[in-house]
């Protein structure tokens, strides 16, 4: 059951990034094209080994807002699967939606549960969102989006134009889509915001990797210039909203046991004091009357990316467990509620200046690794060494990121009853990971 009508359930489908918010981030296939109809369009999903799966849409099934349906239409994979896929709404009563997939594949049911379970997971939620989102602003918005390409950026645009927000993507390269234009962070162009409502800026260097004289530039220059003169061009042209990335790094990488919010003070390291930079090059934008909003993210629970994506192999094989001591603070938070935090940053003029965005219930190092281990039904007793993270990221690397401790808590977003879609790590890992509970 979807809480929604069926018009509006329908709709969302036929929306540019529905295929990219209903793609298992675990799973084989990657969006290479969306169909541009639910009658009879095509998408097109790369898999490994350069196959391609295309979804083609049958024109004669097409019965909006009640069905459509798409069919395997790969000549390298007709002859070896099966699949036909009838998506069907109906009405529910008091505005609800019952959704029926009915699948004829040779695929088994086996492999498809996990699939279809997140599917269903994400429709509801993300239609959540857009009705919460619309509560504070109804009229869609134009978004210009930096780093667009990433594993947040590409999750994030899909999520605002299921919602009927235009998105401007700021690219480094030639424009090859009308939705694109083109971005030099040193010297940006001075129509680049033009007819843009709000920016939300996440490009920036990852900062994993050896903390080297050569890596440490690399992770302040991409972001404090950029940031600064993004903010600068945003000041000039009246955009009413600015919204950046930052990190909950602010607060140093070992705070032990105290609990911090946005009130809480800096602390010290080579990170908390890029952030302060990098958050204070925002300033412009917000002395020229914008509303800035600086997402200070906790460690992002995804398959597609980040610190979920390199522990996976080793807890999958039984070789993971704690990191050090195990008693440092994870202030962790799924993807898709770190979404939700852009969005109510676009939407909600309450939230003003930095934002933490993570769970409200961080875990010990310890906790994480022992959920991971029963979410991947393996142990996970073995603990790491320190000298492990240190000889790959060096003393100051594996100090600021392996070894790094923060209990950070969300008080502006709990303030403001923001609804987490996870509060609590298993069930957001399963949702990651494709885990039903056994």
């Amino acid at each position: 059951m979807i809480d929604a009508p069926v018009d509006e359930v329908f709709a969302w489908h036929g929306r540019p990034g529905a295929i990219t918010r209903l793609t298992p981030p675990w799973g084989p296939a990657r969006v290479v094209a969306e169909s541009g109809s639910l009658r009879d369009g095509q998408a097109v999903l790369a898999l490994p080994g350069g196959m391609r799966w295309v979804a083609q849409h049958d024109p004669a099934a097409y019965d909006p807002p009640r069905r459509f349906v798409d069919e395997l239409a790969s000549p390298l994979l007709r002859p070896a699967i099966r699949w036909r896929h009838t998506h069907e709404f109906s009405e529910a009563g008091d505005g609800t939606t019952r959704l029926t997939d009915t699948v004829e594949t040779t695929v088994p049911a086996r492999a498809l549960r996990p699939m279809f379970a997140y599917r269903h997971r994400q429709l509801a939620d993300d239609l959540a969102a857009h009705r919460w989102a619309r509560e504070h602003r109804p009229e869609p918005l134009t978004v210009a989006v930096s780093g667009s390409s990433g594993v947040v950026g590409t999750a994030l645009t899909a999520l605002l134009t299921t919602g009927g927000h235009r998105v401007v993507r700021l690219v480094r390269r030639t424009p090859r889509a009308q939705d694109e234009r083109w971005w030099d962070p040193e010297a940006p162009a001075g129509d680049l915001l033009d007819g843009v409502d709000a920016v939300v800026h996440l490009a920036g260097a990852s900062i994993a990797g050896r903390f080297t004289a050569e890596h440490k530039r690399r992770i302040r220059e991409s972001r404090v210039g950029p940031t600064a003169r993004l903010s600068e061009l945003a000041a000039r042209t009246g955009t009413g909203t600015f919204v950046t990335a930052s990190a909950i790094g602010c607060y140093g990488f070992d705070r032990g046991d105290e609990t911090l919010t946005e009130e809480s003070p800096r602390g010290d390291g080579f990170l908390a004091d890029v952030v302060e930079d990098w958050e204070s090059a925002a300033e412009p934008a917000r002395a020229a009357g914008a509303r800035v909003v600086h997402v200070r993210t906790g460690i992002v629970q995804t398959a597609a990316g980040g610190v979920l994506r390199l522990m996976h192999p080793l807890f999958a094989a039984g070789l993971g467990g704690p990191l050090g001591s195990g008693e440092q603070w994870t202030s962790w938070i799924g993807i898709d509620d770190l979404l939700d935090v852009y969005y109510r940053a676009l939407v909600d003029d309450r939230l003003r200046g930095p934002v933490n965005a993570v769970a409200p219930n961080p875990v010990r190092n310890r906790e994480y690794s022992r959920i991971l281990g029963r979410v991947l039904r393996r142990p996970a007793l073995l603990p790491t060494p320190s000298l492990a993270p240190r000889a790959v990221l060096g003393e100051e690397g594996a100090r600021e990121l392996a070894l790094a401790g923060q209990r950070v808590v969300p008080l502006r977003l709990l303030a403001v009853r923001h609804p987490f879609r996870f509060r609590d790590l298993e069930p957001a890992l399963r949702h990651a990971l494709g885990r039903t509970a056994s």
